[in-house]
């Protein structure tokens, strides 16, 4: 059943607020799956992509270790080394309120995309400068110099490309949420 579908009948009366939530859950946590699976297959470690997933698909916008593993319905063992990735690539902050003992982890949403492309364009800006030197060792005229020459080509439009939407999306996002725009 989809949220919107629970969404009436819990309006209508048809449905209780603890089935709806527990539906809901359940439907978070499919998508958090198939979100990670996704993530993990572009290079992420397991945890941390479910840890991600959850994080990004979620309605709270801060957890403590053992709210993740509740949600996640794992360990919070399991949580510690995920959360201490996402701190370290800069997708989760690590906070802590006045009085409690228990860190808490807020998914740093404000331009997160633009962040994480501006970080990859960094890895791609390395792999150019990597291939151009192939390129210096072992010449342009063989052949294997030939696909090097070729990738580092790749490379440098894939750069221009991605940084050139980097730019281009603070305006671009102004335009997508702008009322009347069917979004």
């Amino acid at each position: 059943m989809k949220l919107i579908e629970l969404a009436t009948l819990r309006y209508r009366g048809d449905v209780t607020s603890a089935e709806a939530t527990a539906e809901e859950r359940e439907t978070l946590l499919r998508f958090v799956e198939r979100f990670a699976l996704f993530l993990r297959e572009a290079g992420m470690a397991p945890m941390p992509a479910r840890v991600f997933a959850y994080a990004l698909a979620d309605d709270a916008d801060r957890y403590t270790a053992a709210e993740l593993a509740e949600g996640l319905r794992v360990s919070p063992a399991a949580i510690s080394g995920a959360v201490r990735q996402l701190v370290q690539i800069g997708f989760l902050v690590r906070e802590r309120e006045p009085g409690t003992r228990s860190d808490l982890y807020v998914l740093d949403d404000a331009d997160l995309w633009t962040r994480f492309t501006s970080a990859e364009l960094s890895s791609l800006q390395r792999m150019e400068d990597i291939v151009a030197a192939g390129i210096d060792l072992l010449g342009p005229d063989r052949p294997g110099g030939r696909r090097l020459a070729e990738t580092r080509e790749f490379l440098a439009f894939l750069h221009e490309v991605l940084a050139e939407a980097v730019a281009r999306w603070p305006e671009e996002r102004l335009r997508r949420v702008a009322p009347g725009n069917g979004a």
